[in-house]
């Protein structure tokens, strides 16, 4: 591999070691900074390492569920646990934690007692709430679709199961 570059005609660099972005090459010879590309080889730490790392935030089991339930507004931790289903308080305590440390969630602690702490998103939460929504919305919408492609396929894997039986019993 040179300048994080591996093969001849596509360009793959690694990020966070199991994370690759992989670009066509137009020409195996041109410069990275002459390729028709928005990810270059001297930027790829800057730009799809950051971008994975927020993915994978964001793609968590439960990431989404909470920034979801603080798009209804300011939340006490109490009200998040029992809003989201299935969330230990140990994971919902990390999650608001890295939801809180990429700017996402804003925690605010009260000076009362027994102490008082509520999150909420912060504007660049809110932002991802739309998508969150948008996302949820063409699950809810493609719902059928996906049973019957996931019906289509078991079927298949089925068949193709019971071919690979019977040829092995006629072998």
């Amino acid at each position: 591999m040179k300048n994080g570059v591996r093969g001849g005609e596509d360009r793959t660099f690694e990020c966070l070691s199991d994370a690759e972005v992989t670009v066509l090459d137009p020409k195996p010879d041109t410069e990275p900074a002459q390729l028709p590309r928005t990810i270059r080889a001297d930027d790829h730490d800057d730009v799809s390492c950051r971008a994975r790392e927020m993915l994978d935030r964001i793609g968590d089991k439960w990431s989404l569920a909470v920034v979801h339930q603080l798009g209804w507004g300011p939340r006490r931790f109490t009200e998040l646990k029992y809003s989201v289903e299935g969330i230990s308080q140990r994971m919902l305590t990390a999650t608001l934690r890295g939801l809180e440390r990429d700017g996402l969630v804003k925690r605010t602690i009260h000076p009362v007692v027994p102490p008082r702490v509520d999150y909420e998103l912060t504007p660049l939460g809110v932002g991802l709430v739309e998508t969150v929504c948008a996302m949820l919305r063409w699950t809810v919408a493609q719902r059928n679709a996906i049973e019957r492609a996931r019906a289509d396929y078991d079927r298949r894997r089925a068949a193709e199961r019971q071919e690979a039986s019977s040829a092995a019993l006629t072998s």
